[in-house]
């Protein structure tokens, strides 16, 4: 048996850039420090009013859970709004579109989880305009 532990004070917090107009996201590799090797893990922070690119993965299920704050998901074509508390889950499988945004006045802290491993051909799709 074994583990490994990363505590958020020892997560190195790298600079996203923003769509025009916005703030720029911060990520932090989980993959690595916790030395996984069937999955693929990231801790993200969104400032206020900012997206992630929206994406279709053609072979990963992707697991988010938001930490700290509303975590507002669009999911599917046409798309869904889902908003989603702490303590809620938002599963995506894989070939569906999904988009992770925060449409809060306040910073959000989500986990996004895939599986497989596989990653780098993820399919970026046209930005959308939430209600």
């Amino acid at each position: 048996m074994s583990w490994n532990v990363v505590h958020y004070a020892d997560l190195e917090w790298e600079e996203r850039p923003g769509h025009e107009g916005q703030e720029p996201r911060h990520a932090a590799a989980l993959t690595e420090p916790a030395h996984m090797t069937e999955s693929r893990a990231r801790m993200w922070r969104y400032p206020a009013h900012t997206r992630g690119r929206r994406h279709l993965d053609p072979d990963q299920e992707e697991v988010f859970v938001p930490l700290r704050g509303t975590l507002t998901m669009l999911l599917g074509e046409p798309w869904e709004r889902v908003d989603v508390e702490p303590g809620g889950v938002v599963v995506v499988h894989q070939g569906t579109p999904l988009q992770a945004r925060n449409e809060t006045g306040e910073e959000i802290l989500f986990l996004a989880y895939g599986a497989p491993t596989r990653h780098g051909n993820a399919e970026f799709l046209d930005d959308v305009e939430s209600v």
